[in-house]
């Protein structure tokens, strides 16, 4: 186990990196406010140092908002969706308060949410054993209109140059709407958007634009999700987050 300062202080950080992709991007997207304190917690309990891209976005950053908010990268943020917040890797991923060595994720590390009840996690060293796709270390992505996990076959630093790269478009082909930016825009840190009738449904597939959507908290979107992957879908997505 390497403790805080070795995490930290590190002679290749990834931040300067990061914050040239960020400049560059083509995609909307604003890095928010962290607190260091947070950061430093998280990079404690995940042991990953600042050379990677999961290490600075928790040091330095409260997390991305990206595609105008359509994606939430989580960080170091801290306290409350109330006070326009994202919430923190640790608070997503239920962290013990104080570091425990013996302690590791349920299933996968959440690092992302997109505003419909997509979940995009981080397989941890068994994922087979966890009902997951693809490779330990590799993203998966839960999708909101098939309830079912998918393999990103790409790590974490890629897949936040992934996000970064235009690609989203392609991704969400399908998924998005007429005016999601203007809905996707006006929502609070807490919020999603239920869409009805459901991703997943016929008739959402069918004519996506004549679809009903309304924010509501960011928790039902993921609950009402699971619940029909639970009862419909291929299995159960196990644990999406804690928001």
């Amino acid at each position: 186990m390497r403790g805080i300062d070795d995490l930290v202080n590190v002679d290749d950080p990834a931040w300067p990196e990061l914050q040239g992709m960020l400049r560059a991007s083509s995609v909307p997207v604003q890095a928010l406010p962290g607190d260091i304190n947070e950061g430093r917690r998280c990079l404690l309990q995940m042991q990953v140092s600042a050379r990677s891209a999961l290490g600075a976005l928790a040091l330095h950053t409260g997390g991305l908002l990206v595609d105008n908010g359509w994606v939430r990268v989580f960080g170091g943020g801290s306290g409350s969706v109330a006070d326009e917040r994202l919430p923190s890797l640790a608070q997503v991923n239920r962290f013990p308060a104080d570091f425990d060595p013996d302690w590791r994720p349920e299933t996968s590390l959440v690092v992302g949410h997109d505003v419909v009840g997509g979940v995009f996690a981080l397989n941890g060293g068994d994922p087979a054993a966890a009902g997951r796709p693809g490779a330990p270390g590799q993203m998966t992505y839960f999708a909101p209109d098939t309830l079912a996990w998918e393999a990103m076959e790409m790590g974490h630093s890629g897949w936040v140059s992934w996000l970064l790269s235009g690609r989203l478009e392609t991704f969400y082909d399908g998924v998005r709407w007429p005016g999601w930016r203007e809905e996707t825009a006006a929502l609070a840190f807490g919020q999603g958007l239920s869409v009805y009738p459901f991703l997943w449904s016929e008739e959402a597939h069918a004519d996506l634009a004549a679809t009903t959507r309304r924010p509501v908290p960011m928790r039902e979107v993921l609950g009402v999700a699971a619940d029909f992957a639970r009862q419909m879908g291929p299995s159960d997505p196990g644990f999406l987050g804690d928001v």
